[in-house]
């Protein structure tokens, strides 16, 4: 049995998940290796002063996360996790360049990713739009200090719109396509070590860019109609992320769309524990 004890002074949040962290942590980096029997709640809890319920629920999200196993009488270990990855690929910056989507598209599938042009016969089109805009606008595509005229503000507020609510231009900001907004986003609300949910089935570009910059990644579990809002209350109460993801409009890569009953009770969970909520609505107008 291992003689290791958490630091309770370290980490955000409740202490029962700063345990919990701090104990994947160690198995993550070897201190807790597969096999090793971690101490019995009752002596944990006497050891860093803290009650048994504490450490009760410490020792259930890290049993969730599949991490350790636990029997009556025997206690609780370490599972064996072998890396699945072979080692060319275990370079992450390598890994997310790489890409998913095939070179050459599949026969007679409809393309949806906004790369996709050249192999549906557009390719043309846009080299000729491509060079009147870099002749009758070389001083704007040159210049570093981009200013954005007024009617680009106006078009996202129209664009944003739904029913009675319209965001007014000041609040619309424009950036270099939907990706980098939401790594912006990420970003900016959330710090190194957070969790950030996403569905089972994502847009993989946008867990990979938040694994790169060091947020840990919270998987939900998904439906016909996306995020499924039972296991994300789960996941908000086990796993504590500050930010969930979300396509609600032709969700990319399943094309599903979000009732509106769905949003809100997804908007409520958010809303209950603190949860950051950020949607690539992109092709929201078209899906009503």
């Amino acid at each position: 049995m291992t003689t290791w004890l958490p630091d309770i002074e370290q980490g955000h949040g409740p202490l029962y998940a700063r345990i919990a962290d701090q104990i994947e942590e160690a198995i993550g980096n070897g201190t807790l290796p597969s096999g090793t029997k971690l101490p019995p709640q009752r002596n944990l809890a006497f050891d860093v002063g803290v009650t048994i319920g504490t450490i009760g629920r410490a020792y259930g999200i890290v049993r969730e996360r599949g991490l350790v196993s636990g029997e009556v009488g025997r206690g609780t270990y370490v599972l064996d996790h072998p890396e699945s990855r072979p080692p060319e690929q275990s370079d992450p910056l390598t890994t997310s360049l790489s890409g998913t989507r095939p070179l050459i598209a599949p026969a007679g599938k409809l393309r949806f990713d906004s790369t996709a042009a050249p192999d549906i016969g557009q390719g043309d089109i846009l080299a000729q739009l491509l060079g009147d805009i870099s002749r009758e606008h070389h001083g704007d595509i040159a210049s570093y200090a981009r200013n954005f005229p007024d009617h680009w503000f106006e078009a996202g507020s129209q664009w944003l719109a739904r029913g009675n609510f319209r965001p007014g231009p000041e609040t619309v900001v424009p950036t270099l396509g939907a990706h980098a907004a939401v790594v912006a986003v990420i970003s900016a609300v959330t710090s190194p070590g957070d969790r950030i949910a996403f569905e089972t089935l994502t847009y993989s570009q946008i867990s990979r860019s938040a694994g790169l910059i060091g947020r840990r990644i919270a998987l939900v579990e998904s439906d016909e109609f996306g995020m499924r809002p039972e296991d994300f209350e789960r996941v908000c109460a086990q796993q504590h992320p500050k930010l969930a993801f979300l396509m609600p409009g032709a969700q990319n890569p399943t094309v599903a769309v979000m009732p509106l009953d769905r949003r809100q009770a997804i908007a409520d969970i958010a809303r209950k524990y603190g949860v950051w909520l950020v949607e690539d609505n992109l092709y929201g107008s078209m899906t009503g």
